[in-house]
C-alpha cells in the first residue's frame, strides 16, 4: 500500500516555567519520532497520559508544528492547517470531548456542513449531504437540534459525521470514547468501524486503552515519554510484545490483559507497572523507562537503547527485546 502519511523524526518542544521567577525550561513533547500511515489503514497509538501521544496527534493534522524532523502527506510536507491549505479537508480531526468541539450556537446540521461549506459547496447542497450522514451515523432528523440537546454519545456521533462527511484521506482520533460509558463506547467504535468500511478513510488512533486500540487498529506504535518503544501488528504485539512497557501496558488493561495471556506461561506474566511517569522537562538518562523496568541492567542508565529489528515491520527500542 502506498504511504498516505510519513513522520520522520518529529520532534516537538515547548518552554516553560515551573515558577513565575524561575527561568523557562524546554519540554521535549515528542522526541525524534518517526511513523507511518499507509493508504485505508488503521493505526494505533498508545501510551499513558502525558507521554506526547495527542501533541503528535495535532502535529499529523497540521495544527502544530514540527520543531525537527518533517511530517509528509502524500509525499508532499504537510502545511499548518487552515481553509486555504492544500491539505483542507483531507485530514479530520476528533476530539476527546464533543461538547467542547461543537459550536453551542450551531445546529448538528450545520456543524457537520461546515467542512463542505469551506470547501465551496452551497449552503443547500451541503445541508442535505450532512442529513446523509446523521442518518448513517444513528441521528436521524435531529440535525435542527443544538449541542446541549443531546448526550454525550450522541455529541460524538455529530463529531464523527462532520470528520467524515467531507471523504477525507485520513481521521485522526484523539481518545474519541475515553469519556464516554462503556456501552457507549462500544457504540461510537462500532460506528468508526462502519464508517471505515464505508468510506476507507486512513485512521491514526490515539488513546492509553489497549483493549480499545485493539478492537480497531490494524498496526499499533505503542509511545513513552516521547518516544516510540515497539511497533508491530495487533497480533504481534498482543501475543508477544517484546519491549518491558508494552507488556506491563497488557498486564494492567482490562481485555488486554486477557489477550496477552492467551498461550503464556502464568508464572512469566510481566509484574504490575509502578511508579510515575517521569518528567519531560528532565527525562531519566539511557533508555527513559529503565527507573521503572523491572529488566534494567547498567547498560539501561547508560545509553540510549536503538530500535531492534525483529523482522516482519517488528522493531522494539530495548537491549534485551526478543530474548
Amino acid at each position: 500500500m502506498s504511504k498516505l502519511l510519513e513522520i520522520d523524526g518529529a520532534s516537538k518542544f515547548f518552554r516553560v516555567r515551573e515558577g513565575l521567577f524561575s527561568a523557562a525550561k524546554i519540554l521535549r513533547a515528542v522526541s525524534r519520532v518517526s511513523l507511518e500511515i499507509a493508504q485505508g489503514e488503521s493505526v494505533g497509538l498508545v501510551g499513558e497520559s502525558g507521554c506526547g501521544k495527542s501533541t503528535l496527534g495535532k502535529m499529523a493534522c497540521g495544527l502544530l508544528a514540527p520543531d525537527e524532523g518533517q511530517i509528509l502527506f502524500q509525499g508532499k510536507v504537510l502545511p499548518p492547517a487552515g481553509a486555504g491549505s492544500w491539505a483542507a479537508g483531507r485530514i479530520q480531526m476528533i476530539f476527546q470531548d464533543p461538547a467542547s468541539s461543537l459550536d453551542p450556537r450551531m445546529k448538528a446540521a450545520a456543524s457537520v456542513a461546515e467542512p463542505l461549506r469551506a470547501a465551496g459547496m452551497a449552503k443547500k447542497e451541503a445541508l442535505e449531504k450532512a442529513d446523509e450522514i446523521l442518518i448513517l451515523t444513528g441521528l436521524t432528523g435531529m440535525g435542527g437540534r443544538y449541542p446541549h440537546q443531546f448526550s454525550g454519545g450522541q455529541k460524538q456521533r455529530i463529531a464523527i459525521a462532520r470528520a467524515i462527511v467531507a471523504r477525507p484521506d485520513l481521521i485522526i482520533c484523539d481518545e474519541p470514547v475515553s469519556a464516554l460509558d462503556a456501552s457507549v463506547q462500544a457504540q461510537i467504535l462500532n460506528l468508526l468501524k462502519d464508517m471505515r468500511e464505508r468510506y476507507s478513510p486512513a485512521y491514526l488512533f490515539v488513546s492509553h486503552a489497549l483493549p480499545v486500540i485493539g478492537f480497531i487498529c490494524q498496526r499499533i506504535y505503542v509511545m513513552y515519554l516521547g518516544q516510540i518503544v515497539e511497533t508491530g501488528s495487533r497480533e504481534q504485539l498482543f501475543s508477544r510484545a517484546a519491549h518491558p512497557y508494552t507488556r506491563a501496558l497488557m498486564a494492567a488493561s482490562p481485555g488486554g490483559d486477557e489477550a496477552w495471556r492467551v498461550g503464556q506461561d502464568l508464572k512469566k506474566l510481566p509484574p504490575p507497572l509502578y511508579g510515575e511517569l517521569p518528567s519531560p522537562l528532565d527525562p531519566p538518562s539511557g533508555c527513559r523507562f529503565h527507573p521503572r523496568c523491572p529488566e534494567a541492567r547498567d547498560i539501561c542508565e547508560r545509553e540510549e537503547p536503538p530500535f531492534k529489528d525483529m523482522g516482519a515491520g517488528w522493531r522494539a527500542r530495548c537491549f534485551f527485546a526478543g530474548q
